[in-house]
């Protein structure tokens, strides 16, 4: 099964900046390459949320409460998404998690990303 790995989570001071990792290992280059990539966050007790996408091409989209802070990219060559993060606020707390935009693949754990006040 089709698994991702997602990494580079931490504790920080708001303000400041955190760059996440998401990996494809087994997944097939070409497939990657045909996927609409995001990165999703849930926050303690809420349902799970569209953070960015981004296409092959690296046409982008962001979620209202991101946009401006956080930038989405992907290296095609190394199935990689990345997402960085700056000017973090407490309420970017979350599980980071990356999938498709159709989230057909297999979640991976995740990574804790927390902002202190």
């Amino acid at each position: 099964q089709v698994q991702l790995v997602e990494s580079g989570g931490g504790l920080v001071q708001a303000g400041g900046s955190l760059r996440l990792t998401c990996t494809a290992p087994r997944l097939i280059t070409s497939t990657f390459n045909s996927k609409i990539m995001a990165w999703y966050r849930q926050a303690p007790g809420k349902q799970r949320e569209l953070v960015a996408t981004v296409t092959r091409l690296s046409n982008t989209n962001y979620a209202d409460s991101v946009k401006g802070r956080f930038t989405i990219s992907r290296d095609n060559s190394k199935k990689k998404v990345y997402l960085q993060m700056n000017s973090l606020k407490p309420e970017d707390t979350a599980v980071y998690y990356c999938n498709s935009n159709t989230q057909e693949l297999a979640w991976g754990q995740g990574t804790q990303v927390t902002v202190s006040s």
